[in-house]
């Protein structure tokens, strides 16, 4: 019952009183219209309640960010008595809007809304409850509705970057070479030209055939391009409006850059996900860039494995990898040690630092310790 409603029925009880204790049929005629108008602002409020439908839908499940999905609300109701509004409340993005609906029973009425996809992640999008009130205004209701929201996936836009100079964009002789050292899988053999190594002789078939055989081996597949992600809540961007969303999606789509760039040369790429949701990537097909477009978007960042952590656990890839990309919104002393550490086992590394402040002097210590260890440093300022 809304304050009207109240007012009315405190009018209702006074006509009432007066009715019966003056005897003036005045204050009995009052009594009676008030209390028809809050009987039919009940019962067609209470109808309506119980017979209204809303639903929603998206255009799209998934878009890009800085692009707009179209929202399509849809309420009606089917009680023939007239009722004075229906207006729906939806969220998206955790803001609540409302929007009026016509009163018209029996049709379904729509109203389409244009929702802003800002940030990179997955937001619920429909309506909260659809408020039903009569036509004198005396009573309000809710009705929930039954249908879940819809989910929309805002992925991360890629940007152009330089092309890196990798080893994997080189001919990958530097870690190819590095993966044929490992002679415990022979393919084949063949006869012995010379140039050889001696090492790579089969000997025990040699003296059976009497002639020098050598081992083939399987040729070694493209080495890696690792992008080691900062998935822990991003550094930074207190004093900027939302700028803890946007360095997140500058991480996530400074990882698609890099991601896309290789895998349009047919190069491999693995990235591992050590955050709330643990994950992998891995793929040499640029055709399968939506998939890792989406993993990331569905990522919440915060609650996984310790960057500095992630960096030493993923030293036991070196091998197989030709060249490493971090990505992260911090940078001290354990990190540089971790990114340090992995040029030292051979692949060519490039640090992406995803900051508002690239020019703070506290980074500069750490940066020039990275380029003597001929590590590249780039700066990634949010939008």
């Amino acid at each position: 019952m809304t304050r009207r409603g109240l007012a009315a029925l405190a009018a209702l009880a006074t006509s009432g009183v007066c009715a019966l204790s003056l005897g003036n049929k005045l204050y009995l005629y009052m009594a009676a219209v008030l209390a028809a108008a809050l009987a039919y602002g009940f019962i067609s409020c209470l109808w309506t309640r119980l017979t209204v439908f809303c639903g929603q839908y998206v255009n799209a499940k998934t878009v890009t960010r800085g692009e707009n999905a179209q929202l399509t609300l849809r309420a009606g109701h089917k009680c023939f008595l007239p009722v004075g509004s229906l207006q729906g409340r939806f969220v998206y993005d955790g803001q609540a809007s409302e929007c009026a609906f016509p009163t018209a029973p029996f049709t379904p009425h729509e109203r389409k809304m244009q929702v802003p996809a800002r940030h990179v992640g997955q937001y619920e999008a429909g309506f909260q409850y659809v408020a039903v009130q009569d036509l004198f205004g005396l009573f309000s209701m809710k009705s929930r509705p039954r249908d879940a929201v819809s989910l929309l996936t805002v992925l991360p836009r890629p940007f152009d970057i330089d092309k890196p100079r990798f080893t994997v964009g080189d001919d990958g002789s530097a870690a190819l070479a590095r993966t044929q050292e490992d002679y415990n899988a022979p393919e084949d053999v063949r006869a012995y030209r010379a140039g050889d190594a001696m090492k790579r002789i089969h000997w025990k078939l040699s003296s059976r055939k009497r002639e020098l055989l050598v081992r083939r081996f399987e040729t070694p597949a493209p080495p890696d391009t690792l992008i080691i992600l900062d998935c822990d809540m991003p550094r930074g961007g207190e004093n900027v409006a939302e700028g803890k969303e946007n360095l997140r999606d500058a991480l996530c789509e400074t990882a698609v850059a890099v991601a896309r760039l290789q895998m349009e040369d047919g190069s491999p790429v693995r990235l591992p996900i050590y955050g709330r949701q643990a994950n992998e990537f891995s793929s040499d097909n640029a055709a399968s860039l939506s998939l890792l477009q989406e993993m990331l978007a569905l990522q919440p960042f915060g609650g996984g494995e310790d960057f500095a952590r992630v960096l030493n656990l993923e030293l036991r890839r070196m091998r197989r990898t030709g060249a490493a990309v971090i990505i992260t919104t911090r940078l001290d002393a354990q990190i540089v040690e971790g990114v340090s550490h992995i040029r030292r086992m051979g692949p060519s590394a490039r640090l992406y630092l995803v900051t508002y402040t690239p020019d703070d002097p506290d980074y500069q210590p750490f940066v020039t310790r990275l380029q003597h260890h001929l590590v590249e440093v780039c700066y990634v300022t949010p939008a």
